[in-house]
């Protein structure tokens, strides 16, 4: 039975920076219910961004597109009613012209000045290039003057401490990572209990001492509360593969008395190759819960037998419409 500490910290690359085993994701306190289905009031989020604050995990993840805007203005309100608390480590993303999916070096500029201006902060801990994939011409990121030499430059002024590249599909990502020199990378629904698209993408990033993040391990939320009370995967609905093969996770868990959330967030956890683990939380209750499961004890009998469910390596979201609010 192996133990975990989700607050001991790891350095982020050759940087000062150290980051906490869990990171709490704000998608959804950003009001997204394109991509979640449900929406996330003012004082939800509020309440959520309290316990986070109050939390022994400093640590939490937003970006200038999530609610297009809206997460990072309200981890800003709460900032500005409360104050920033001592050692709180903040990550966020650069983000594309979301109109014209136009990402230069220009982009990347305007986009930092916009998350200084609504978190209400001099300077952002760790700060990433978001979903490439999406941009209008990969050029314009990849180029001299493009948006990954902009975010160098921003580490060099000292107005981030670290920088990362924070994507979903693995072949616009591997080719990045061996060509420019990250702190940190961010990959989401692809290291999980049912997938590992991500697996030879975070061989790579761990040669190059990047400091991975693994975001989304429960996969929208099925390995969660199960197939039955939330039948999506990766933001869309599951199939009666992914259901059953939930179903069969769900089952064993229960067997051995523990929640399958906790199995999912400890899969994560528990790879020496995982710095942090983002969990996406809405509600201060989801707060306690995943600090919670992450120091759930969970016996070594479990994990052989989960070992025994097969898994995909294809990319859960090749068919996913992407939808920022």
């Amino acid at each position: 039975m192996q133990s975990i500490n989700p607050t001991a910290r790891i350095q982020v690359g050759k940087t000062t920076l150290s980051i906490p085993g869990i990171c709490f994701g704000t998608t959804q306190i950003g009001d997204m219910p394109g991509t979640y289905g449900y929406g996330v009031d003012a004082d939800r989020a509020r309440a959520t961004l309290d316990a986070i604050f109050d939390s022994a995990i400093g640590f939490l993840d937003t970006s200038r597109n999530y609610g297009l805007g809206k997460s990072e203005q309200r981890i800003g309100d709460a900032i500005r009613a409360r104050g920033l608390p001592k050692g709180v480590v903040i990550s966020s993303k650069l983000d594309r012209n979301m109109d014209t999916n136009h990402f230069d070096g220009d982009r990347a500029k305007a986009s930092l000045e916009e998350s200084l201006e609504a978190l209400g902060v001099d300077h952002i801990d760790l700060l990433h290039l978001h979903d490439p994939e999406y941009a209008s011409d990969l050029n314009d990121i990849t180029r001299k003057d493009g948006a990954i030499a902009a975010l160098m430059r921003m580490k060099e002024e000292g107005v981030v401490k670290a920088v990362g590249l924070a994507a979903g599909k693995v072949d616009v990502m591997m080719p990045l990572i061996r060509d420019f020199d990250f702190d940190a990378l961010i990959t989401h629904n692809r290291f999980t209990l049912l997938n590992r698209n991500a697996d030879e993408m975070i061989d790579l990033a761990r040669s190059k001492n990047m400091a991975v993040m693994n975001a989304a391990p429960y996969a929208s939320g099925i390995l969660a509360k199960g197939a039955a009370k939330a039948p999506l995967y990766s933001y869309m609905p599951a199939s009666d593969d992914i259901k059953s093969r939930a179903n069969a996770i769900e089952a064993l868990c229960s067997q051995h008395g523990v929640p399958m959330g906790a199995v999912a967030l400890q899969f994560s956890m528990r790879d020496p190759r995982i710095a942090s683990t983002i969990c996406g939380v809405s509600s201060p209750e989801r707060v306690k819960q995943t600090m919670d499961w992450a120091t759930w004890n969970i016996p070594d009998t479990l994990w052989a037998e989960l070992r025994k469910i097969p898994f995909d390596t294809t990319d859960p979201e090749a068919t996913r419409v992407y939808n920022p609010g």
